[in-house]
């Protein structure tokens, strides 16, 4: 009996079979991740891949690739829950007995009967060592970084400088001094997906407010919105950007007043000698009247003079940045002054001066009229702006020495309006004014400042005094006092001299009031209206002394000093010189070059006379 049935299904299904187990053997042995198979209960190997041979060798059992069967255990253990795990990293023992970090993804399955687990595992090392470097990186760059959940504001990361700026906080919003500013800030990002240089308010660990200025990208990070940022600390940089403000300000503050310096200089020269011609003859006529409703006009019209002439030399000393004369003096008694002063006009009626001054404050060396001149604008711009507010009623004037070794403290305070914030920063600017028009021409201040500045003081405003205006003044205490010149010693009315004078001055008014000056005291004087008429007497006859102007038309002061030292070298140590102008730049560098003492106009006879004979002393001429 012959039975015959058709196998062909059957053997292209063990082909089949065959073919697939051959590819599939071939990827296992190709693949990069190491491929076991081993019994659940002892480990024993059932399959290994070329990789997992490569790395283990040719070993029996699983429990040879573990340092340590605490190892296994736990992964076995992890992998029993559930019947599989992925990721799972393990530390993993080669073949040479070194070891190596693994992610390992397992299976629980069921092959012959038994329970069998198929590990499939990629050697991390390299990963892990790029990862802790980023770490060591992060970790170590100076600056704020971390990572946050957007919605909640849990911080996912923080770097230490985080933890170092905000403390060890575990929510962004306790960041925030306005929790309105973080919705602006999250909204702005969401709308940009990144946000560069947002600036906010937020409270350091300390839990103080600070300016910070925050940049974070938005991204997604296990099914989480987050936010990877970094916060910049401003407070430096706000720092250096207002002292670089303040330095702009400064730089053009002096740059106006360099400007106003050129035109009080040109206002002073061209009222020197006028002013000269008024001083001196008021000051001879007091010496020759007896007659005391004569002398009583007199004096008037001389002290009307003199003080025009101190307005003069003041304004040249505001564009000279340095004081006209200093002697030491009690900041006390010179802001009793200003304030006696304040109180004759109208400003005892309306405000109230309040005076707190310091006992054995230490002197000061400064000039006590432009001091005076400084505390009376400041009273008056206070009275000011009280009148015109209708706010506040007191000035209070205060003196201390401050912690501040070699300075004396002057406050200056009112309980008015105060000044508007847009307007401190430039108060002290020339020219600038708040006042209405014919109420203020903004000079004021500058000129205060201009004034304290020479006399190497500081004044500020107390920006954070309120309500009302505080200014602050400071001036070096017990400062080297330039000894005075004593203008009376050499020469008075009553000394004859019989030196012989030229005095050279294209101002014919001028040249003949200093001559009939010096004649009084028996010097023998000529006067020349031109350098060139000047020159043409020098060569006619000797002189022991030239007194010369310096702006003179065609020639100069400079032009007969140069004359002076090419003709006549004996006469260069007998030339001085009486000039309005002193602070054109090329004024100053003769003066300076020449060396040659001079005056600035207007003189008094005694400054004069003194002046002269200083020069015929140094240069041993006798009576």
């Amino acid at each position: 009996v012959v039975m015959r049935r058709d196998v062909t299904e059957e053997l292209s299904a063990d082909d089949l079979l065959r073919d697939r187990e051959t590819l599939l053997a071939t990827v296992l042995d190709a693949s990069p991740v190491a491929i076991v198979m081993e019994r659940f209960s002892d480990g024993r190997i059932i399959y290994r891949s070329d990789e997992a041979r490569g790395i283990y060798g040719e070993t029996t059992h699983a429990t040879a690739h573990y340092p340590t069967q605490e190892g296994r255990a736990a992964y076995l253990k992890e992998l029993a829950q559930t019947g599989r795990v992925d990721a799972y990293q393990i530390t993993s023992l080669r073949s040479d007995g070194t070891t190596f970090q693994a992610a390992t993804s397992g299976r629980i399955v069921e092959f012959a009967g038994e329970t069998c687990v198929v590990s499939a595992l990629t050697d991390i090392t390299a990963q892990l060592e790029r990862e802790d470097l980023i770490k060591y990186v992060v970790e170590a760059c100076p600056a704020p970084i971390q990572m946050t959940n957007t919605e909640t504001g849990e911080i996912l990361f923080k770097s230490p400088e985080t933890i170092a700026l905000f403390g060890d906080v575990s929510s962004a919003r306790a960041f925030y001094a306005d929790p309105d500013h973080r919705a602006s800030f999250i909204r702005e990002l969401r709308e940009n997906g990144m946000t560069r240089e947002f600036q906010s308010r937020f409270y350091n660990r300390e839990g103080e407010e600070f300016q910070a200025a925050v940049s974070a990208n938005l991204l997604n990070y296990g099914g989480q919105e987050v936010m990877v940022s970094h916060t910049r600390d401003m407070t430096g940089q706000l720092r250096i950007e207002e002292e670089l403000q303040q330095q702009r300000d400064l730089i053009f503050q002096n740059e106006k007043m360099s400007a106003l310096g050129e035109l009080l200089a040109g206002v002073a020269h061209e009222l020197n000698n006028p002013l000269s011609v008024v001083v001196g003859h008021s000051l001879m006529m007091r010496e020759d009247t007896r007659d005391e409703n004569l002398l009583r006009q007199i004096n008037k019209i001389s002290d009307a003079a003199e003080r025009c002439a101190k307005i003069v030399k003041t304004f040249l000393t505001m564009a000279r940045q340095q004081p006209a004369k200093f002697e030491k003096v009690s900041i006390n008694d010179v802001i009793q002054t200003a304030t006696d002063v304040a109180r004759y006009g109208d400003l005892g009626n309306t405000v109230d001066i309040e005076l707190d001054l310091a006992p054995d404050l230490p002197a000061s060396c400064a000039d006590p009229d432009q001091i005076t001149q400084v505390l009376l604008n400041l009273i008056l711009n206070a009275e000011q702006a009280m009148r015109d507010a209708g706010i506040g009623d007191t000035v209070t004037v205060r003196t201390s020495e401050p912690a501040k070794v070699g300075t004396v403290r002057i406050v200056v305070e009112d309980n008015g309006p105060g000044i508007a914030k847009g307007n401190q920063s430039r108060i002290f600017e020339p020219f600038f004014t708040t006042k209405d028009l014919g109420e203020g021409t903004g000079i004021g201040l500058a000129l205060s400042h201009r004034i304290i500045r020479s006399h190497d003081g500081q004044i500020t405003l107390d920006k954070s005094f309120s309500p009302g205006t505080r200014f602050v003044i400071e001036l070096p205490a017990d400062a080297e006092t330039p000894q005075p010149s004593d203008e009376d010693s050499k020469i008075t009315s009553q000394d004859p001299n019989t030196a012989r004078i030229l005095i050279v001055d294209d101002e014919v008014d001028v040249a003949e009031l200093n001559a009939e000056i010096l004649q009084r005291v028996g010097f023998e004087v000529e006067v020349a209206s031109t350098a060139k008429d000047g020159i043409a007497m020098l060569r006619k006859g000797p002189y022991d002394l030239i007194i010369s102007d310096l702006n003179m038309p065609d020639i100069d002061g400079r032009g007969l000093y140069d004359t002076l030292k090419s003709d006549f070298p004996d006469l260069v140590d007998r030339v001085g010189f009486v000039t309005g102008d002193t602070m054109g730049q090329s004024s100053q560098g003769f003066l300076q070059e020449a060396g040659r003492p001079y005056l600035e106009k207007p003189v008094s006879p005694t400054e004069l006379r003194g002046f002269v004979s200083e020069i015929l002393d140094a240069a041993g001429t006798a009576e």
